[in-house]
């Protein structure tokens, strides 16, 4: 399996915060979450892809997940924008909006950050958010039902599409993520672990895998596509069996499609999609 660059590195600075899609601390006055994502020119999107509003936008949407899964409400946002040479006013007054649409819809107030110079737009986000309740990838037990919200699989083959310069319908996943956080929000109490599918499903099944020393066995094996298709931006979460009927009417009541995909069991989960990473 070819080197894991991500994973070592991270692996250098562990520590009890480090794990998660954000980073609990506890205050006098309740939990703070803090986490952070990078949206970069040529790694995740190219210009000619997405305007520069639905840049900034995917930008935001990509951070608030990793506070939604968290059971965090974003409340401050920290932007740090590398701007190239060619960027005029329009360009930046494009770009700014993305950013306000999308903080002023979560109630974020974007409350500083940094501006550079590069030959590149690179973005990256840091978000502060409040939560009474944080949810873990930790906390899945042996039966729990494995359930993940909407569809995966077909925002790789939007990006496959743009790779070979083909359009895409501009309400895609892979332009603007749909998140899910009025149902989320409302079924917290009943969920036991979870976490955003961000890299693709199978990379996720893993990560839940290691962080409870459990593994799956699926109702319905995933396609190859489901299992390997990143940038989804759903959720991936577990809930007791005497929960999940509760959970899935708080589903319907936000008229969130929710699937159900397998059940806990004793072992370890294993993957077999190829790094995104490096």
């Amino acid at each position: 399996m070819k080197f894991n660059k991500e994973n070592f590195f991270i692996s250098r600075f562990e520590n009890r915060h480090i794990g998660d899609d954000g980073a609990v601390i506890n205050q006098k006055k309740g939990k703070w979450v803090y986490s952070s994502d990078s949206f970069f020119e040529d790694v995740h999107f190219k210009l000619s892809w997405m305007s520069l509003e639905q840049i900034a936008t995917k930008a935001m949407l990509v951070n608030i997940s990793d506070a939604i899964v968290m059971n965090a409400k974003p409340k401050y946002a920290l932007l740090n924008i590398a701007i190239p040479p060619q960027f005029d006013k329009t360009m930046l007054k494009n770009l700014s909006r993305g950013f306000n649409k999308t903080a002023k819809k979560f109630a974020i107030k974007i409350i500083g950050g940094d501006t550079i110079s590069n030959s590149k737009l690179c973005i990256s986000i840091t978000l502060i958010s409040k939560t009474k309740n944080p949810i873990y990838r930790h906390g899945a037990n042996i039966g729990d039902i494995v359930f993940y919200t909407g569809d995966i699989g077909l925002v790789q083959r939007d990006l496959e599409k743009l790779k070979i310069d083909k359009p895409i319908d501009e309400n895609s996943k892979f332009i603007k993520p749909q998140l899910k956080a009025d149902f989320f929000y409302g079924a917290s109490k009943y969920i036991s672990s979870a976490i955003d599918i961000s890299d693709g499903l199978g990379f996720e099944l893993q990560r839940l895998s290691s962080a409870n020393n459990i593994a799956f066995r699926f109702i319905k094996k995933p396609t190859h596509d489901m299992l390997c298709s990143g940038e989804e931006y759903e959720i991936l979460f577990t809930v007791s069996l005497e929960n999940q009927k509760k959970v899935q009417l708080i589903a319907k009541q936000f008229n969130t499609k929710i699937n159900k995909i397998a059940v806990v069991v004793d072992g370890t989960y294993k993957h077999d999609c190829e790094q995104h990473h490096f």
